[in-house]
């Protein structure tokens, strides 16, 4: 485990200290035993020249006794002095402090010269160390002896490494006194950087309520006698006023920490609480959580106003029935709204963070990447329609793409938005082929008006002579078959007539009902000759319509007798009535079990002269005439071939939808 603060400032207080001490004590035990040494060296010098000078007088007198008192006094006067003797110029023992007899080598160790004064030497015995002083006897410069001295060396080590002992006791002595009050000092320091530390942790997890700085015992408006409430410094005990903006102090300059400390620092406020650098640190921490507070407090508005905002215009977004996709400049789908997902059946999620090639099929996502570069770096809008097919179908699109420019003009992202226009296509196809239809009307109402004087001639000119040639001979057959197609070509061009030709309409409001069931009783006897019945389902309740009642029951004979055609024999024909689109419209249905249409066809069977009958059976012109009279009242019909109704495998189905009028005013019914 890591040291903290705390114990590696000891630690490194209580290194600093030892590496203070054994330096000082280095140098203390080198100076120590040097200055012992000396001493030891001087009082042996002082000692031996003292008992020189007091052994002249009995070397003059041969006074062998007197001598050696006057060594074994000087050697009893310290414990120090090891042995003392005396040897004559010619090297001879006068007199010596040993008491196990002289070690003859001992005269030999320390060769005196008379040039040197004296001579010194450190000898080893093996059990201890001697200074060993050699000191001449003189009178008058004559020699009349060598004073032999030794002081033990091994008793001044003893000596200094007592003194060395004391002298490590009381260095680790004042080493732990000082590290104590290092401790005692320290504390306050650690203390308040661990409530820093734990300030700082309160406030990444978000808590920025925290106060570190300690509670004054003066406050400024103690120290100003203050009793402005309205002050933000008044009564806060957690932050200095040098801190806070908008303070009401007279000396106080306006604006935030940076515009107004230079002129807090000559307060008297701040001289008498500002601290030191832990507490200013502290204080200093509190100011920025406070100022982080209102920071974020202002952030967490901005936030929530974004998001509002955002909610709002994808709100906006989703209700606008055309799709719409942003995607930045590399192509990545940023946003969409609801109609986008719903035209790819996938969910925001899915699609939002998402390329063209993770969205669609390979060869369409390389086709939009390669306009989608293209409009960036051109900067010129994409306008096209196109044709796509999903599992409900095919349809049309309109789609246009604008490129979102940045600062410098350059494109940054692109607006996608389109539409659904397969009903418009719809209904274009619906006006072209209306628009054909007119023309052919034209064309036939001039054919019809060019064909009808002849055709009336030869029609007149037969029957005239079908009562002049016998009736049992072949001419009158021929003849008779020669009325017959002019019959037929008459009624062509009837029908060419009524396709082409306007006729003036009678308009009343009738119940679509009494229609159909007046259509039925004419076409249900004929019908039930071949076994074809005639199952009407009616709304319950009347449904109205404002048009002619005529023309109306033209069209529900032309697909009654369309039914009958298709059945044959031994079938049924089903007419139900409704209500669509809120009340707005009614539906007829006129469905059939007969052989159907095929879906190649169903495209075709309301254009003028296409019929699948066979020769002699129809015109083509019915459905033709059908799908004009129900323009004319502003409805549609569609067929479908099988039938909507499940249950049915085969036949055909016709939807007419036309305006649901209000019921008439009472008189106005045409009954």
């Amino acid at each position: 485990m890591k040291l903290g603060f705390k114990g590696k400032m000891l630690v490194g207080f209580f290194v600093l200290l030892m590496v203070q001490g054994m330096v000082i004590f280095f140098w203390f035990s080198q100076a120590m035993k040097a200055s012992v040494l000396d001493e030891i060296k001087n009082q042996g010098i002082s000692t031996g020249t003292s008992l020189a000078v007091g052994l002249v007088e009995p070397l003059l007198a041969m006074d062998y006794l007197r001598m050696k008192l006057l060594v074994d006094e000087t050697t009893r006067l310290s414990n120090d002095i090891f042995y003392t003797f005396v040897l004559d110029p010619e090297g001879r023992i006068l007199t010596h402090t040993f008491k196990n007899g002289f070690p003859v080598a001992l005269k030999t160790v320390n060769p005196f010269f008379r040039t040197n004064g004296f001579s010194l030497k450190l000898l080893d015995t093996g059990h201890q160390k001697i200074y060993d002083y050699a000191v001449p006897i003189t009178v008058n410069q004559d020699l009349l002896g060598i004073l032999r001295l030794g002081l033990s060396h091994t008793r001044a080590e003893e000596v200094v490494d007592q003194v060395l002992i004391s002298t490590i006791i009381i260095m680790v002595l004042a080493i732990f006194l000082a590290g104590l009050v290092g401790t005692l000092l320290a504390n306050p320091v650690i203390r308040s950087i661990k409530k820093l530390h734990d300030s700082s942790e309160q406030a990444l997890r978000g808590n920025l309520n925290i106060h570190t700085a300690p509670t004054l015992a003066k406050n400024c408006w103690d120290i100003m006698n203050c009793d402005r409430a309205e002050c933000p410094a008044y009564k806060n005990y957690h932050h200095r006023c040098w801190y806070l903006a908008g303070t009401l102090c007279p000396t106080c300059v306006g604006g935030e920490y940076a515009k107004k400390i230079e002129s807090c620092k000559n307060c008297r406020v701040y001289r008498q609480c500002s601290g030191d650098e832990i507490q200013s640190l502290a204080e200093s921490f509190d100011a920025m959580t406070l100022s982080l507070k209102g920071n974020l407090s202002d952030l967490k508005k901005a936030e929530k106003i974004l998001n509002d905002q955002k909610a709002r215009l994808q709100t906006i977004l989703d209700a606008i029935p055309d799709f719409i996709s942003l995607q930045n400049a590399q192509g990545r789908y940023v946003s969409v709204n609801k109609a986008f997902c719903d035209m790819l059946g996938r969910s925001q999620k899915q699609i939002v963070g998402r390329f063209n090639k993770d969205l669609f099929p390979s060869a369409i996502a390389k086709r939009y990447d390669e306009e989608d570069r293209s409009v960036l770096l051109s900067g010129t809008p994409l306008v096209k329609e196109n044709r796509i097919k999903d599992s409900r179908g095919k349809k049309w699109l309109h789609v246009v793409k604008v490129p979102v420019p940045g600062k410098d003009l350059k494109s940054i992202g692109l607006v996608c938005s389109g539409r659904d226009i397969s009903v418009f296509k719809e209904v274009q196809d619906q006006l072209t082929h209306a628009q054909k239809m007119e023309s052919v009307g034209r064309l036939a109402a001039g054919v019809a008006h060019e064909i009808n004087t002849p055709l009336g001639i030869i029609l007149g000119y037969g029957q005239l002579l079908l009562e002049d040639v016998e009736k049992e001979g072949q001419v009158h057959q021929d003849v008779l078959a020669i009325v017959k197609q002019t019959k037929i070509c008459a009624k062509i061009v009837k029908d060419l007539l009524n396709f082409s030709r306007s006729s003036e309409s009678v308009t009343s409001h009738f119940d679509i009902h009494t229609a159909l069931e007046e259509v039925m009783e004419v076409v249900e006897h004929t019908f039930s000759l071949n076994h074809v019945t005639i199952r009407p389902s009616f709304h319950p309740s009347p449904l109205y319509l404002n048009g002619d009642k005529e023309k109306i029951k033209q069209v529900f004979i032309n697909l009654l007798h369309n039914a009958f055609d298709a059945i044959d024999s031994n079938g049924q024909i089903f007419v139900s009535t409704g209500e669509a689109e809120q009340g707005s419209q009614m539906n007829i249905s006129v469905t059939d079990t007969g052989c159907g249409i095929d879906k190649k066809n169903l495209q075709k069977i309301f254009d003028p002269f296409y019929t699948t009958k066979g020769p002699d059976k129809g015109t083509g012109l019915g459905l033709s005439v059908t799908f004009g009279i129900i323009k004319e009242h502003k409805g549609t019909i569609k067929a479908y071939s099988p039938p909507s109704d499940k249950s049915l495998s085969q036949g055909t189905e016709f939807v007419v939808l036309l305006p649901l009028d209000k019921e008439p005013a009472k008189g106005e019914q045409d009954g």
